[in-house]
């Protein structure tokens, strides 16, 4: 493994970094509301499912009780 000194290192990182494309600010806030929205769909998805199996099972248990 070649060893590189600290100043090689750093211009190499900056290099790279320079390389990156960054999201625009549109973007960000775009996929920041998406990811709210679907973790609120989830959210009531499982809400739903809940409520359901709960249902059920309290109707097989007075049926049983």
């Amino acid at each position: 493994m070649a060893k590189t000194n600290p100043a090689q290192f750093v211009q190499q990182v900056r290099s790279e970094v320079s390389k990156v494309v960054w999201p625009s600010r549109r973007e960000v806030l775009l996929t920041t509301g998406m990811v709210f929205v679907m973790a609120t769909l989830t959210a009531i998805f499982f809400f739903l499912v809940d409520l359901v199996i709960r249902t059920g099972l309290q109707g097989l248990f007075q049926v049983v009780g």
